[in-house]
């Protein structure tokens, strides 16, 4: 990826690889399992100011005490009602949880309808115009505003390390996200993540010196079909730099995860959920 590019060439590669896999249902999202010993959260919708404008976001925290904080980056469909879902189950953990929408610099909240899918010409072009909007500048600055704004809130412990999570496109944001922040993320998870290893200077996986998080790579069995070293390069630079990650390859489709997806896979984004909360239990302190 190149910095003005990035998002364009993440869309270009998703259209070439991937048609069919990611497709948002119209109405139809899957019900997610209340999570084991879950606590009553507390959950609001907010507004973040960042040096580019006004962000929508959706918090999400356990009623009583403080928890460690989490940052979601959603795929490449925005924030909806299914990363509502997923966020308020994973601050039923024990995690206080922002979710953001990351197009806010031109869309509002629904950036797009549902039941977009990326195969058609029409749909794709909508998707693709927003992604381009969005590059490692965008990145970096929304991550250090985010940052900011979840380290002010008297609900988030900030004793203790965060940690941060992304769909898709959100992967690599995840990734220059523990680039820019060390001393606050101590853990990461990165969900089909598109456009980790690239042949480009910006490429995320160079940022592996400057982080010191535990990650979790979980990656779709067709990206690992299309980029097959990719796998071996992330766990190549992560062992050289005497860092944690967990990277496996799912038998799922790209996309499997959030629970309004196509190609939800309610069964492989289970044990991927676990595995992120394995690594948060131990990270997170």
């Amino acid at each position: 990826m190149c910095d003005e590019h990035s998002m364009t060439d993440m869309a270009e590669a998703i259209s070439r690889r991937r048609l069919g896999a990611l497709t948002i249902g119209a109405g139809f999202m899957a019900a997610l399992p209340r999570a084991a010993n879950a606590v009553d959260v507390k959950e609001s919708d907010v507004i973040i100011k960042t040096p580019d404008g006004e962000a929508e976001a959706h918090f999400a925290h356990p009623v009583a005490g403080k928890a460690p904080a989490v940052l979601v980056w959603p795929d490449a469909f925005g924030l909806r009602p299914a990363f509502r879902q997923m966020g308020k189950r994973l601050a039923e953990s024990g995690y206080a949880v922002l979710t953001i929408n990351p197009y806010y610099r031109t869309a509002k909240v629904p950036a797009l309808p549902a039941g977009l899918d990326f195969a058609k010409p029409d749909d794709r072009a909508q998707i693709m115009k927003l992604m381009t909007t969005l590059n490692p500048t965008t990145h970096v600055t929304d991550a250090k505003a985010f940052i900011g704004w979840i380290d002010s809130q008297k609900v988030v412990d900030t004793a203790k390390k965060m940690g941060t999570t992304g769909y898709c496109m959100g992967g690599p944001i995840t990734m220059r996200t523990a680039a820019e922040r060390p001393d606050r993320v101590g853990g990461a998870a990165s969900f089909h993540g598109g456009g980790l290893v690239t042949d480009q200077p910006t490429s995320p996986h160079l940022l592996t010196p400057k982080i010191k998080a535990s990650y979790l790579f979980a990656v779709a069995e067709n990206d690992d079909k299309a980029q097959p070293t990719a796998k071996d390069v992330l766990r190549e630079t992560f062992a050289a730099n005497k860092l944690k990650a967990e990277i496996e390859v799912y038998p799922a489709a790209h996309g499997w995860c959030p629970p309004d997806a196509a190609v939800y896979d309610q069964a492989q984004a289970e044990k991927a959920w676990g595995r992120m909360l394995a690594i948060f239990k131990t990270a997170l302190v």
